[in-house]
This record gives structure tokens, C-alpha cells and sequence, in this order.
């Protein structure tokens, strides 16, 4: 397995090695953004053997780490201790965080690491970036973060989603200040959307899916059969609880829970517009 990185139309730089899968793109001075892009083709191959060289001590929730970003996915998941997790919940959003860091020069106005999902964004005073996101009807699915707001990461966590979760929401959006700590909140946040012990809920030990999960005998999400509108409220609350304390906590800036065909909204997704702009995929 070796690292593979090409252009994709529209200046995009396409960055793939085993689970890593990031969509790179910036603007600014042509010079400084081809230095950037030549940074991150050098440091990309290296950052997921650095992982796997840690990774027993990744599983594990408070194992001493070494490297960038082992210790940015450490540093991100241990606010919300004593709960269960470990720095693997902020995995996606640190390596979007390294690859953005290993881009950024002077003269890049704005830019963005997307891996998977889980967004790192770069503003420049005057700058924006719009993202597509999960949406609802009723609701736009184009969030525009601004130079002034105090959002540079983005996440997405559900039992959905790539990654196993402890509960059942179909998708949760955070924005916070840095996209380790999106992604690690996304997790939490998700794993509190939840009906314990519910019948309708199907749930398997997190080993029997993936043997080396971080996640070990916790009973993981594989299926959800249809709620009335009394358990969906009941979950969300839940969840919508969570997403409160984190943010009294200064964990997160805002959150979007959604669980078919119900959403709940938390803090200022008012910098929700359409914008003329692509948006980020």
C-alpha cells in the first residue's frame, strides 16, 4: 500500500494512502501555493506509517504519544474524559489539521484539507469557504465559515458514517475551533444520540465488525428500525444535551443533529447561506 496523490479538475490536489483520503485545494500567489502543494506531497507518505507505528497506544485512552499528529488527536480527545474515548474519535479531522499545516505558507489567502468529511480551513482576513453538509429539508446545505468566526474545523460523526458508533444519530455537523476537535466532539456528541436498550436498535460488539478497534466489546450501532416521534425527541435530547455542555466547555461552536426525519440545531448555524461559490465536497 503506498501513498497516491494526483490532480483532480479545478486545482484540487487528491492525497489517498490506505484510510487517508483528503481532497486539498488553496488560493492565493501561485509561487507560495505551488511550494504548498510541494510540502504536502513530500510529508503526506509519511503521516500514516507515523500512526501505525503508534496505534496500540492511539486505541488506548490515555497511552503517552510522539508524533504530530498522534499527540494533536491526544490533545483533542481529552476534554471530554472521564467518558470513554480515545484519540482514535479525532483521527480524520488531525490528519486534515497536518496536511493544512504542512500546505500553509505566506501568500495562501484561504484553503482547505477535506478528509473525508472532516474539514481543517485556512482564512486569511476577507476570506470564506462555503462546505456542503448533511441537510434537511427546509434547510440549506451550504455552510459558509467566515475570517471571523471562530471555526476552522469541521466534522461529521454517525452510526451512518465510516466510523462505528455507540448511538443512533443518523448524522452530527460540528464546527469548532480546530478540526481535531470537530472531529472528536462529532463522536461524542453522536454517541449520546442514543435509546439504551431499545428494541428497535441493533447492536454488535465493536471487535466482531473490526478486530482492532479502538472501541473493543462496546456494542456498536448496525441497524435502526423505524422510531416514533416520541423516541426521535427523546434521542436528540439526549444528544442536544451533550452538545451543550461542550459547548459551555468552549469545546464547540455549533452542532447540527439529525436523526430521520427529525434535526436539532445548536449555536450559531445562522452563518448558514447559499452561496455562489462551489462548494467544498
Amino acid at each position: 500500500m503506498t501513498a497516491q496523490i494526483a490532480w483532480l479538475p479545478g486545482n484540487r490536489l487528491h492525497l489517498n494512502h490506505g484510510p487517508i483520503d483528503v481532497i486539498l485545494q488553496g488560493w492565493g500567489d501561485p509561487r507560495a501555493l505551488a511550494q504548498g502543494y510541494a510540502a504536502v506531497a513530500d510529508r503526506f507518505p509519511a503521516i500514516l506509517p507515523e500512526l501505525c507505528a503508534e496505534l496500540p497506544a492511539l486505541r488506548a485512552p490515555d497511552a503517552a504519544l510522539h508524533g504530530p499528529v498522534a499527540r494533536r488527536m491526544a490533545a483533542a480527545a481529552a476534554p471530554f474524559r472521564p467518558a470513554f474515548i480515545t484519540p482514535m474519535a479525532a483521527v480524520a479531522g488531525a490528519v486534515a489539521e497536518e496536511i493544512l499545516r504542512a500546505f500553509l505558507r505566506p501568500g495562501i489567502t484561504r484553503a482547505y484539507a477535506n478528509n473525508g468529511g472532516d474539514i481543517a480551513l485556512h482564512l486569511d482576513p476577507g476570506e470564506s469557504l462555503t462546505c456542503a453538509i448533511a441537510a434537511r429539508p427546509g434547510m440549506t446545505d451550504r455552510l459558509t465559515i467566515r475570517h471571523a468566526d471562530p471555526v476552522r474545523g469541521i466534522a461529521t460523526s454517525g452510526w451512518r458514517g465510516r466510523s462505528h458508533s455507540l448511538g443512533i444519530a443518523d448524522a452530527v455537523t460540528v464546527l469548532a475551533a480546530t478540526a481535531p476537535m470537530a472531529d472528536a466532539a462529532a463522536t461524542m456528541i453522536a454517541n449520546a444520540v442514543d435509546l439504551p436498550g431499545h428494541p428497535a436498535i441493533t447492536r454488535r460488539p465493536a471487535r466482531d465488525l473490526a478486530p482492532d478497534s479502538d472501541l473493543g466489546p462496546r456494542r456498536v450501532t448496525t441497524a435502526v428500525a423505524p422510531l416514533d416521534p416520541t423516541e426521535i425527541a427523546a434521542a436528540l435530547t439526549a444528544g442536544e444535551a451533550a452538545a451543550r455542555a461542550f459547548r459551555q466547555q468552549g469545546l464547540v461552536e455549533a452542532a447540527a443533529l439529525f436523526l430521520h426525519p427529525e434535526l436539532r440545531i445548536l449555536g450559531p448555524f445562522a452563518l448558514t447561506a447559499q452561496s455562489p461559490e462551489p462548494a467544498l465536497a
